[in-house]
């Protein structure tokens, strides 16, 4: 039974950082107590644990323009976290687990506001029938989590550009996203600001549990474990590592000749490469095959490999430029 409410917030934006802390909170919440943890993210495509992210998202696009990449322990599909996006988080141990409830927190803190909130179908919360929260969950060894975002203020044009699958060919296995028709709150409140969600979020936890809520103190997470925790979440074996294999293909005309490049990647490596071509060099194909077969699934190391072979400049261009319009 719970006794005991918690909330936690935190300053920093970094989302390796505020996924590390989720997993460390998971770990140690005590057996009478309820976490509820306010997070932000800033620029940042969050992929669900068994999602292919080059198949969810521009990751190279992502990149270029200084945004994260993270990948969360829970399932479900890619979501785009900004500034004007509040996360939440709510942890249990098992027993404690109460989704109905949970998710009647949301609810009456929009409603609080002046928002007509409704809970739609499993996991998700609308108002003026979009959405404006979607839901995952997670449990491991007797405890468990809730987790979500709440569409502020959050800039849609941004969403779309990085959430915007790649043109390019590509064939893999996961979990795969499905969008939904979104609304911001501040749509529905003009005058709705990140600072008043976060505290109607508070209120409302206490409301629905006729519990008072206390600040939590996370200071003493901060150790070793909280590191390890945060490397995990920043490696590229958690980002793009995962166990998903894939094929990728892209194909271009050029003065030179046409060209076919055929990829198979798994845990984030060309495992094998084809190349089909009708230039007139005749090693062109086996050199550019043996060149990618080991090569991180990634544009810039694409481009390298194929850049170090010794062939006409303009080649080495057109294919580097053949990548990058991949939007990998």
């Amino acid at each position: 039974m719970i006794s005991r409410l918690c909330v936690l917030r935190t300053d920093t934006t970094d989302p390796h950082y505020n996924l590390a802390l989720e997993e460390m909170l998971l770990n140690t919440v005590d057996e009478d107590t309820c976490i509820l943890y306010l997070w932000q993210n800033r620029h940042t495509v969050v992929i669900g644990r068994n999602q292919n992210p080059w198949l969810e998202c521009r990751t190279q696009q992502l990149e270029e323009d200084g945004g994260f990449l993270a990948r969360r322990l829970s399932g479900g599909g890619a979501v785009y976290h900004d500034l004007g996006n509040l996360n939440f988080t709510f942890l249990v141990r098992k027993e404690n687990y109460d989704l109905p409830r949970q998710l009647s927190v949301i609810a009456r803190a929009c409603q609080n506001l002046g928002i007509p909130a409704e809970i739609s179908g499993r996991n998700d919360l609308t108002a003026d029938g979009r959405k404006f929260s979607g839901n995952a969950f997670y449990e491991h060894q007797g405890h468990a989590y809730h987790h979500g975002t709440l569409l502020v203020n959050v800039d849609m044009e941004q969403m779309g550009r990085y959430l915007s699958p790649s043109p390019a060919k590509l064939q893999a296995k996961g979990v795969t996203s499905v969008r939904s028709r979104v609304v911001n709150l501040k749509e529905l409140q003009p005058e709705l600001t990140i600072p008043e969600m976060t505290a109607a979020m508070e209120d409302a936890f206490s409301q629905v549990y006729g519990l008072p809520a206390e600040p939590m103190d996370a200071s003493g997470l901060n150790g070793d474990q909280l590191y390890t925790l945060y490397r995990k979440n920043a490696s590229w074996e958690w980002l793009y590592g995962r166990k998903l294999p894939f094929t990728f293909q892209c194909a271009g005309k050029y003065s030179w000749g046409e060209v076919t490049i055929q990829l198979k990647a798994e845990e984030g490596v060309v495992r094998e490469a084809a190349v089909y071509t009708d230039a007139m060099d005749g090693g062109f194909a086996s050199l550019l095959e043996n060149a990618f077969a080991g090569c991180p699934f990634h544009t810039e190391a694409l481009c390298r490999a194929a850049a170090s072979l010794a062939w006409d400049k303009t080649v080495r261009e057109d294919l580097c430029t053949l990548l990058k319009e991949q939007n990998l």
